[in-house]
């Protein structure tokens, strides 16, 4: 027999709502193997935010990869995050290495790679990827 369970009255849009730097969205916990160096790949498939030119949604995926070091990235916490952008005007450029800065800042990771493979607009498909740390010293 199939047994249902209460659906929540809660919606995603009651979730309050945030700045995308506030790291309180994000959680962490503690690696399970700091000792070791190994790789953590998250795909984002269903990434959206809008363009602050034109108004427009803008769809893609966000491929996230680490190498944690004392903390992992709590993933419900992370699609949270990453819904608060749909209604946030922003580019590609920008998301991306917003996205970089803040889930460094709330797990300190070895290294980390975010790829924002964005879809296909006006005949034009753009991919940017940002990293940790970053391969060229900053210029003045």
């Amino acid at each position: 027999m199939l047994q249902f369970w209460p659906r929540s009255t809660r919606t995603i849009t009651d979730r309050p709502r945030r700045s995308h730097s506030d790291m309180s969205t994000l959680e962490t916990f503690p690696n399970p193997q700091p000792g070791r160096d190994y790789e953590i790949a998250i795909r984002c498939p269903e990434f959206t935010s809008v363009c602050p030119k034109t108004g427009l949604p803008d769809f893609g995926e966000i491929r996230i990869t680490y190498v944690p070091d004392a903390r992992c990235l709590e993933l419900k916490s992370l699609k949270y995050y990453l819904i608060d952008f749909r209604n946030k005007g922003i580019f590609y450029e920008a998301v991306t290495n917003q996205i970089l800065e803040d889930l460094v800042a709330a797990c300190h990771p070895r290294r980390m790679t975010v790829v924002g493979d964005f879809s296909v607009r006006g005949g034009i498909a753009t991919t940017v990827t940002a990293t940790y740390p970053s391969a060229h010293p900053h210029r003045a």
